[in-house]
């Protein structure tokens, strides 16, 4: 097999992978200091965004499997930037929240996060970067039923 061979080369599943750890790369890069992966990143975010969820809503709103979200919101409660706490309906349902840490660190970070997707879509014409976020965005919509970790976004209701 040569690098001309379309058989693999020519594959947008391949193609997308490898931009997933080109944008990995690049992220680590932009944000080794603060020691944090892209999907704690996300979740942190997603709490800060929506205090009181739970770990469901949590999936839901990052695509992540319930499998993978309690590592995620251990190791963002060992770092201190989040907090767990008993739900008001259900206490066997334990809600997050951001603490002021975590609020400091989302701070801190949201530049370097900044940085990194410039960087990524840097080799492309202002037009073309459009055009692939439209695409892009497109292709996750129209296929997100097909993922293992589909995007819900959750409604809240009540004082929430």
């Amino acid at each position: 097999m040569t690098k001309d061979d379309p058989r693999i080369y020519d594959k947008p599943g391949l193609l997308i992978r490898r931009l997933q750890q080109i944008s990995l790369a690049l992220f680590m890069d932009e944000t080794k200091a603060f020691e944090i992966t892209p999907v704690q990143y996300a979740a942190l975010a997603a709490i800060d965004s929506h205090p009181g969820l739970d770990q469901t809503e949590l999936c839901h709103l990052i695509a992540i499997d319930r499998s993978t979200v309690g590592d995620v919101v251990t190791r963002l409660e060992k770092k201190k930037v989040i907090r767990r706490t008993a739900g008001p309906q259900d206490r066997r349902t334990k809600v997050l929240f951001i603490t002021p840490a975590g609020k400091k660190l989302i701070g801190e970070i949201e530049p370097f996060v900044e940085s990194t997707q410039a960087r990524i879509l840097e080799p492309l014409t202002a037009s073309e970067r459009a055009a692939l976020m439209r695409m892009l965005k497109k292709l996750v919509h129209l296929n997100n039923e097909h993922s293992r970790a589909p995007l819900r976004l959750i409604e809240r209701t009540g004082s929430e």
